[in-house]
């Protein structure tokens, strides 16, 4: 990948995410939904975070800048020392793909490919071998208490099931960044915390920064940092 404007500031080797006064505008029809007001945030190696605020934030819209789905209007994203807008699609992409993880609410899992292959999928497109793709998959399952269903898919294994899949899958590049968006909203109390545990369990052991979206207040204290956004704005 070409390097294309970097940024170089003091410190900034701690800081992995950063944005800089960032407007996100949608346009509906004649109207326009300001999304994003201006917000700014730093997201330093190593952080714990949980984002909150009520329906209609912004806190899926600052997910997206988070993870670099999508570029702002106007204001700056800037991932470790790259500026995403000034990226192609095709870097950003390749660039996103090995330093961010997933994990949704809703799983994501591809149902017709078993759970080995679902956590395996990523590192097809950073061209990693067949065997060291089947390698690394099988010991993320493990890590996560899934050696015995490697070959379940995903309709064969309940919730909290699911969600392990999906943290392994999230692991399989070794990203810098976990972003997690209401990684418990479908699963039982004691199922949900058996899934925060595990990532503070990253959190703690293996370093991991993560960036948790939730509503549930009990969640939110697994995170040493709460930031809070409304109509658009991070507080």
């Amino acid at each position: 990948m070409q390097e294309v404007n970097k940024i170089s500031e003091d410190n900034s080797e701690e800081v992995v995410i950063s944005l800089r006064d960032v407007h996100k505008h949608y346009q509906m029809g004649e109207t326009t939904v300001k999304a994003l007001r201006g917000s700014s945030l730093e997201v330093k190696k190593g952080e714990f975070i949980s984002v909150q605020g009520p329906s209609g934030s912004g806190k899926s819209t600052l997910m997206n800048m988070i993870g670099c789905l999508d570029t702002p209007t106007s204001g700056t994203v800037i991932l470790e020392d790259w500026n995403i807008a000034e990226l192609g699609e095709s870097d950003l992409a390749q660039l996103r793909g090995k330093k961010i993880g997933f994990i949704f609410q809703t799983f994501n899992l591809i149902n017709n490919l078993t759970a080995i292959e679902n956590v395996a999928l990523p590192m097809l497109f950073q061209k990693k071998s067949y065997e060291e793709r089947m390698k690394r998959a099988k010991k993320l399952l493990e890590d996560v208490g899934l050696g015995e269903r490697l070959q379940h898919k995903p309709a064969e294994l309940s919730g909290g099931q699911r969600q392990r899949v999906a943290i392994a899958r999230a692991l399989s590049n070794d990203p810098d960044v976990l972003l997690a968006d209401e990684p418990t909203g479908n699963l039982d109390t004691e199922t949900g915390k058996k899934v925060l545990k595990k990532m503070e369990e990253l959190h703690e052991e293996k370093g991991k920064t993560i960036v948790m979206v939730t509503h549930d207040p009990k969640a939110a204290d697994y995170a040493e940092r709460i930031v809070n956004i409304k109509d658009g704005v991070v507080q």
